[in-house]
């Protein structure tokens, strides 16, 4: 109830903003057409979403491949995306569907998936939500690794004091206002 859904689809291009002005990538989302938006979606933001949103149907590589020819990036073996998915742990899991990964599995899934358009930004809802501790753990410390080398921006959404703790900007959205605590 506190706005943070609200935000994260604003920025994300999801959903056009009712007022103010809400720029990604230097343009303003609400003097955008759904058309507009959904083309900065391709090639600026990356979304990693709670429920992971894995298409069951294909294996992780094809999910990650379908985000790659979306976004319009059709290098199929560049060296630094190789370098993710060797950071991500996946790369011995890309012909498995998502019902052979585990919830950490497939949240590595989903990061790769966001990362390989090679957007500006990466929105992430609630990235350890449906991770156990130790898996929590593992993907806290997997998405600081990915921040330091990758040129990529990371916008968590979460509730877990303990990952914001890590982060090094934070805010707090209280009542549907929003606040920066460091």
């Amino acid at each position: 109830g506190s706005g943070k859904s609200t935000l994260f689809h604003i920025i994300g291009g999801l959903t056009s903003p009712t007022e103010g002005v809400v720029k990604v990538a230097g343009k303003d989302l609400g003097a955008m057409s759904d058309a507009q938006r959904t083309a900065m979606r391709r090639t600026q933001v990356g979304f990693v979403f709670q429920r992971f949103n894995l298409l069951p149907t294909l294996t992780a590589a094809e999910n990650i491949e379908i985000a790659r020819h979306i976004a319009g990036n059709r290098k199929n073996q560049d060296k630094e995306f190789e370098d993710v998915l060797k950071l991500l742990g996946i790369r011995n899991r890309l012909h498995h569907k998502p019902y052979a990964l585990s919830g950490g599995e497939q949240q590595r899934v989903a990061i790769a998936r966001a990362l390989v358009g090679e957007p500006g930004c990466v929105l992430m809802d609630e990235p350890t939500g449906n991770l156990d501790a130790d898996n929590a753990a593992s993907v806290q410390a997997l998405l600081l690794e990915l921040n330091a080398s990758v040129n990529t921006s990371f916008v968590i959404v979460t509730h877990d004091l303990t990952m914001a703790q890590k982060m090094g900007t934070v805010y707090r959205i209280d009542h549907g206002r929003l606040s920066r605590e460091r």
